[in-house]
């Protein structure tokens, strides 16, 4: 019998990373030392203070259902983040936690869209903004942000992109997988042209906490009343606290569209998990100082091996200002290693110097690399002197 799957799932394009990641897990099953420079995430534990908390909450039974929408404890703890990190203020109603960003975004997107409806998303993107928005029925629209611009889009661009079908308009500062952060100013311009044309911004701020020199962060919601209101942030405890398995995120916003994401996630997810819930509440009502070591962690590890990349025959990147990716161009580098594309180098990169990469096809970015410093700094260095000597050898 011939099960025919549904046309939504038939639209997905396949991740890029699965064929790398599959033949990175072989290899490492032969005994061979393969070093992944692919993770999303930091590689450091959750706090002691957090999995404390939550295993207390588990011994005294607090192990039940939830609100859909979460514990009013938590939103409780995020309105107080919120005000405090950015002088933001938001009712219990404004507010819903779902299970992780990109659950609440999924939700979000089922909500917002209907089918033809547009969403503007910059490139390079993060992988799963384009799948969401065509899972949702509604039509991803690409706009370019150029690496002479520091891969961030300009409001003519934007501008120009707007039609009568576009409904939202997604914003990731700083960015997965460039790394790079709009200005204040670059921000306001933005949300100029959002406002004038109706435009809704998600405003996806998942690596707010990791920021690195004396960029500030700014969220669009900050600039003004009207961009508050026009704005659904997105933000959640997975990168800021080492907590990406806990799975919290949320979103804050229009009381209108945060109360129908609750209702879909009542009939979907029902609560996210009580126990890391309860993990997220000292997360942000807790001590902060383990956020600040990673962050430091990471800074020190993007300072040591940015000059060690940019010295490889070919590649050029631009520093990234936050999160925990280099976003090199290395189309040069594959063309003097002898192959004619991206992906190829990426695929001889792993089968050939043991080095797992993610190739920036997946975000958009055909001639790019997406190489995470969330490792040792060991295994950074171990990394690029593997790369570099790759590209030489390959020169010879």
């Amino acid at each position: 019998m011939t099960i025919q799957l549904a046309n939504r799932v038939e639209t997905l394009t396949p991740s890029t990373t699965l064929a790398i990641t599959a033949k990175a897990k072989e290899l490492k099953a032969q005994g061979l030392n393969v070093i992944g420079l692919g993770a999303g995430e930091p590689d450091f534990n959750t706090p002691v203070n957090i999995i404390e908390a939550a295993y207390r909450s588990m011994k005294e039974g607090k192990t039940k259902y939830t609100p859909a929408g979460g514990l009013p404890e938590l939103k409780k703890a995020i309105i107080t983040k919120l005000k405090k990190d950015q002088g933001l203020e938001y009712d219990p109603a404004e507010m819903i936690v779902g299970n992780g960003a990109k659950h609440i975004l999924y939700t979000l997107f089922q909500v917002l869209l209907n089918n033809g409806d547009e969403v503007i998303i910059p490139t390079p993107y993060w992988v799963s903004y384009p799948e969401q928005v065509k899972l949702a029925g509604g039509e991803p629209v690409f706009v370019t942000g150029k690496e002479e611009q520091d891969f961030k889009i300009t409001p003519e661009q934007l501008e120009k992109a707007i039609t009568s079908k576009t409904k939202a308009f997604i914003l990731n500062s700083p960015s997965n997988p460039t790394g790079m952060l709009y200005t204040k100013e670059e921000l306001a311009e933005l949300g100029k042209i959002c406002l004038e044309h109706q435009v809704l911004i998600v405003s996806d701020e998942i690596y707010e906490k990791l920021i690195y020199g004396d960029h500030p962060h700014t969220s669009v919601a900050e600039i003004s009343p009207e961009l508050k209101e026009m704005t659904i942030l997105i933000n959640g405890v997975s990168k800021s606290h080492s907590m990406t398995g806990w799975r919290i995120g949320y979103a804050a916003g229009q009381k209108k569209i945060i109360s129908a994401m609750a209702d879909l996630a009542s009939h979907s997810t029902s609560n996210p998990t009580t126990t890391s819930q309860y993990g997220a509440i000292e997360a942000y009502n807790g001590p902060q100082t383990a956020v600040e070591t990673m962050r430091k962690a990471f800074e020190e590890r993007l300072n040591h091996i940015y000059p060690k990349l940019i010295a490889i025959p070919g590649v050029k990147c631009k520093k990234p200002q936050g999160a925990f990716y280099l976003f090199p161009n290395v189309k040069e580098t594959a063309a003097l290693a002898g192959y004619e594309t991206v992906d190829q180098f990426v695929e001889g990169l792993l089968e050939e110097a043991l080095v797992a990469v993610v190739p920036g096809s997946g975000f958009g970015a055909p001639d790019n690399i997406r190489l995470s410093y969330a490792t040792s700094l060991e295994n950074l260095e171990e990394a690029i002197k593997r790369i570099h000597t790759f590209v030489e050898n390959k020169m010879k």
